[in-house]
């Protein structure tokens, strides 16, 4: 197990954008988010199941790469709404003190030879996440934040399958910079399973307002199917939120 680094305008404090049919969106989020560790689980890779090894979750481990069979509410996975993260995985920032850390910014350039977008403190594309708040107020969402967020992800599953690290790794760091996209426009706040997607193409990255780029789930199909974004990647990790149009 090993660790690296620390941790478009907001409507509300407790709100972000996503974009859904080609239009902006406005989460109002009600509630925390919730990684699954279900009874078998071993996400701390220590050899114990959670169900005899409670230090596991008193800090819930969110990993993407790792499906869950139950959603928050106890409901089959095969039952819970879908909110897709796309990650700007791109860029040709070689400097490692423009990650979240040093530390991490060196450990990315090794892996990579590049800093991609989505661990940038500034990044020079615009995400949803972290929120850059309102002129007025005084909030604004620090690089690996975002409201009702957890701040730290495990890559582990998802760097082993790039065989950067060994299987049943750990690899902590914090919430990278993304957007969301939804496949619909006005839903009451429910429990949503996180897809996250790698979109390498600077040139399918939406702009502010979603006039273009991957605005829908049918820009993120003609995307991925174009070799400009990865395929859709699980995770335990889930919002609370009800969704709406932006105007």
């Amino acid at each position: 197990m090993f660790y690296v680094g620390c941790a478009s305008a907001q409507v509300a404090i407790n709100q972000t954008e996503g974009f859904g049919e080609g239009q902006e969106l406005v989460f109002t989020y009600l509630q925390q988010f919730y990684c699954t560790h279900e009874s078998s689980d071993d996400l701390n890779h220590n050899g114990k199941v959670a169900a005899i090894d409670p230090n596991e979750f008193q800090r819930p481990i969110c990993v993407v790469g790792h499906q869950p069979t139950i959603d928050p509410t106890g409901a089959p996975i095969s039952q819970t709404e879908r909110l897709w993260v796309i990650v700007p995985f791109f860029g040709n920032d070689k400097n490692p003190s423009d990650a979240f850390s040093q530390d991490l910014g060196n450990t990315l350039i090794q892996l990579f030879g590049f800093i991609p977008e989505a661990f940038r403190k500034h990044p020079t594309v615009p995400v949803q996440c972290p929120e850059p708040g309102l002129p007025e107020t005084a909030h604004k969402g620090k690089p690996g934040t975002c409201t009702m967020h957890t701040t730290r992800l495990d890559l582990g599953p998802v760097l082993a399958k790039m065989g950067k690290v060994p299987a049943n790794t750990n690899v902590f760091v914090p919430s990278i910079n993304h957007s969301h996209i939804l496949d619909e426009t006005e839903k009451p706040a429910v429990w949503w399973q996180i897809l996250s997607v790698l979109v390498t193409d600077p040139n399918a990255w939406p702009d502010e307002e979603g006039t273009k780029g991957i605005n829908s789930i049918d820009a993120l199909r003609a995307a991925q199917t174009a070799h400009k974004a990865g395929p859709d990647t699980p995770t335990n990790f889930f919002l609370f939120f009800g969704a709406r149009r932006e105007h």
